[in-house]
């Protein structure tokens, strides 16, 4: 009964941090939800300054659009900020587990990670810029107007650019496994093809849907992969050495 009583104890105290967690996480998505939604003029403003059309006009098609503009300006801003924080609060739940090496890995994958999103939301940004660019000009050349929702212009923007940006961080999700001996570089290796055909799947699912697009954002991933597997077996190998250091210091 007793040992029942400490594990039912144990357990609960990780749920309960779960649970704080959870509760910070929320008060802070609300907060920066609100400074998104007051700020989404300027937001607004800043996007479509930055993917100028040269033959295309952005419209809206009701008189509250731009109130459900500034709601999703609001999520959306609140998202990319509690991402970082999710992270934070991720760490501060596994720290316990985890000894120093993978402590210090976890910190090294942090600005890593954000690097790889900022790169593939730039990268699908500038994908979907010479996609509807091309497509504007096509149209025009047809003598056909171009007048486009500004709602579902901004959500395909904005929700590729941020999706394509998260697949980007794949590799870091990887590569921690591999630290830990979840995985190993022969396990990727053996899955390669299984990986490429998943990054195939994911991406057809973001617009634009065209075969050549699709290629080109699949491209990278599959490169990112391949480096994945390089840095992957170097820290598979230091990790097998460290562990043949510490079972002949045992020995001795």
């Amino acid at each position: 009964m007793e040992r029942i009583a400490h594990n039912h104890s144990e357990y609960y105290r990780y749920l309960e941090d779960i649970r704080r967690r959870l509760y910070n996480l929320v008060i802070a998505f609300i907060i920066f939800f609100f400074v998104g939604f007051l700020c989404s003029g300027q937001i607004l403003k800043l996007v479509i300054g930055a993917f100028h059309l040269q033959s295309a006009e952005i419209v809206t098609t009701s008189p509250f659009q731009s109130l459900d503009l500034a709601m999703s300006v609001g999520m959306y801003t609140g998202l990319v900020i509690c991402l970082p924080l999710f992270v934070y609060h991720l760490y501060g739940f596994l720290r316990d587990g985890l000894n120093r090496g993978e402590k210090r890995f976890f910190f090294l994958l942090l600005p890593a990670a954000a690097g790889l999103f900022l790169v593939g939301f730039a990268y699908g940004f500038a994908i979907l810029y010479f996609t509807l660019d091309t497509i504007a000009a096509y149209n025009a050349s047809l003598g056909i107007r171009n007048l486009w929702d500004i709602s579902k212009f901004l959500m395909q923007l904005i929700l590729t650019s941020a999706l394509l940006g998260v697949i980007f961080e794949y590799p870091m999700v990887l590569l921690f496994l591999v630290k830990v001996g979840l995985i190993t570089p022969k396990f990727l290796r053996e899955k390669r093809r299984h990986a490429v055909a998943a990054m195939f799947i994911l991406t057809s699912l973001l617009p634009p849907t065209d075969g050549l697009s699709l290629v080109i954002m699949v491209l990278p991933l599959i490169v990112i992969y391949e480096i994945t597997i390089i840095i992957g077996t170097r820290i598979a190998r230091s990790r097998l050495a460290k562990r043949h250091v510490r079972i002949g210091e045992i020995i001795k």
